[in-house]
């Protein structure tokens, strides 16, 4: 299979929404940075064997946490959501980045999975 049937198996499973969002920002700007996401993300890392879907997501929830990259982590939780985590296994998540982002970055990262949490159950 090639990495970008590969990628778009994986989006179509975990951030169907999401990533046609940000196929449709990127149209007209930059085009290929969308294909890239697909082939190197998830074509190439997120279907590699070692850790399934679920982990590989709780491990993206923490860096976008640590990174303050709020508009991707939205994003992120749903995928995670999807890929079969708990609520519960993202606020733990969340609360662990405490330690190593600050209480800043943790607590917008609660903020931005209850915002998801809300969304979802509307």
């Amino acid at each position: 299979m090639d990495r970008y049937t590969a990628g778009m198996e994986i989006l179509e499973r975990i951030h169907r929404d999401s990533y046609r969002k940000l196929r449709d920002e990127l149209e007209d700007v930059a085009p290929d940075l969308s294909r890239f996401v697909v082939e190197f993300a998830y074509g190439d890392i997120y279907s590699r064997d070692a850790l399934d879907l679920k982990t590989r997501e709780l491990v993206t929830v923490a860096a976008l946490t640590v990174l303050g990259a709020e508009k991707q982590l939205k994003g992120h939780v749903k995928g995670a959501l999807n890929a079969g985590c708990s609520r519960e296994e993202i606020i733990e998540v969340l609360i662990q980045m405490a330690v190593y982002a600050g209480f800043p970055a943790a607590i917008n990262g609660v903020t931005v999975a209850a915002e998801v949490f809300r969304e979802m159950d509307e």
